[in-house]
């Protein structure tokens, strides 16, 4: 089976893509849906004096600022409809994953199954409504207070303004992730990935632009540059490695015989990804981190220096508690959605009901102690590999000045969502040419 599943993938071409209908299809209202969201982040919010916020936004580039501006593709920088991003999305989604792992009620919903999964979605849109009201009307607040000499980002401050800001970029947010929901139900990949991977990819020209610049001008050695460019490619090879790997476990299935005939006696393997939490962790990191930390470089740009101004500087990139607190977060997460994402306890009663069971481990309770202590360690290798490839680049960022958009955590969403779409991609057209060999195989049997 497993020779044949490859002699098809191998036969694919561009012939098999070119009559997968459907599957052009999805990939058209993917790559449409896209466009909006590029659109939307040229709409900018009414009362925005737009030159004054790109000179605030330019001297804080390289900090909290520069990197929330990364994952709405220039969105928060140009202050448009789509500053926000999808960021309260996944602060919404961090919380009731949370919450699901501590109150029996939702625990109880998960469980439900499709119709549990319908509500869980649900409370995650009214959290997102929530949350993306609260950060509009601080970012509103933040505008007020942001300078540029004497010079203020918004023509007109008042209340009239704060609420026309908050319904704004609520209702931005809201829109994109209806889009991301529609992305994935209708189109390739997963809707809200594609979206964050859209805004870095489109402020990648611009980061490299500015890297030569830096190097025309001899504000940076082009040893370093050349030396950046490669150490980026290499961190995408180890990206690709450390998502591509896997610890198999062997599971054997004992022979049954009916009537005369001897069945099973197979033997499989349970493959567990050495990140099994993939993309998530840094995403959900970088997130937590952004919430506070925005409202205090807001707040840090206004004419009086308060104590918010002390925690801008300690979370500034660099520093030891940005570093320490990413690192805590990256391992916390990895670990966090490992356990949501795979049951140990659960996988062993599966293969207990399937007769299936791991040599030398006694089905049942054991395997579950197995299952888990083997991916304990392997969630121990894949959150060092997570921290290493997020935090490295941040270091080298830091203490040259680079653009931001080389991080680790940039490349990583990048390479990763770009992986699970040309799979699903792939996915797509091995079932095509399924059909087509069934369609083929049905027509001969009735000839013949």
């Amino acid at each position: 089976m497993a020779s044949a599943a490859e002699q098809l993938a191998a036969s694919i071409n561009f012939g098999a893509f070119s009559k997968a209908t459907e599957l052009k299809n999805r990939i058209w209202f993917t790559l449409g849906a896209l466009v909006i969201y590029r659109l939307g982040t040229y709409i900018p919010i009414p009362g925005i004096d737009s030159a004054i916020l790109q000179e605030i936004f330019k001297n804080n580039a390289g900090g909290i600022l520069g990197m929330f501006d990364m994952f709405s593709g220039g969105a928060l920088g140009r202050m448009t409809i789509f500053a926000l991003n999808i960021m309260p999305y996944i602060s919404a989604s961090i919380i009731i994953q949370l919450l699901t792992a501590v109150s029996p009620t939702l625990e109880a919903l998960k469980k439900e199954g499709e119709s549990g999964r319908k509500k869980l979605n649900q409370y995650t849109r009214y959290g997102t409504v929530g949350l993306a009201a609260v950060q509009s009307y601080g970012i509103a607040i933040g505008l007020e207070g942001m300078r540029a000499g004497t010079q203020s980002a918004v023509i007109d401050p008042g209340m009239f303004f704060r609420l026309l800001t908050v319904v704004t970029l609520t209702g931005g947010t809201v829109f994109l992730m209806w889009i991301g929901e529609q992305i994935t139900a209708r189109g390739i990949g997963n809707g809200i990935s594609l979206i964050i991977m859209a805004g870095i990819v489109a402020n990648l020209p611009q980061a490299l632009a500015s890297t030569l610049e830096l190097g025309r001008t001899g504000a940076m050695s082009h040893f370093f540059i050349i030396f950046f460019l490669l150490m980026s490619v290499a961190v995408v090879m180890v990206i690709v490695f450390m998502e591509r790997a896997q610890r198999r476990i062997l599971v054997q299935y004992p022979k049954r015989q009916q009537g005369n005939r001897m069945f099973g006696g197979e033997a499989s393997h349970l493959p567990l990804k050495i990140n099994t939490s993939g993309v998530i962790p840094p995403i959900f990191a970088s997130s937590l981190l952004l919430l506070p930390a925005t409202v205090a470089q807001f707040e840090s740009s206004g004419p009086t220096t308060t104590w918010i101004g002390t925690i801008t500087s300690y979370v500034a990139h660099g520093t030891p508690l940005y570093m320490g607190l990413y690192i805590g977060l990256i391992v916390f997460f990895c670990f966090f959605y490992t356990a949501i994402v795979f049951n140990p306890a659960e996988t062993a009663d599966n293969l207990r009901k399937y007769g299936g069971f791991i040599p030398g481990i006694r089905p049942g309770k054991n395997t579950a102690d197995y299952l888990d202590y083997v991916l304990t360690r392997i969630t121990v290798a894949g959150a060092i590999y997570l921290s290493a490839v997020c935090i490295l680049p941040e270091i080298l960022i830091s203490q040259y000045a680079v653009p931001f958009y080389f991080g680790g955590t940039s490349l990583l969403i990048v390479v990763s969502v770009t992986m699970d779409t040309v799979a699903q991609v792939h996915s797509h057209l091995l079932a095509h040419q399924y059909e087509g060999l069934i369609k083929k195989a049905k027509l001969r049997g009735r000839r013949g």
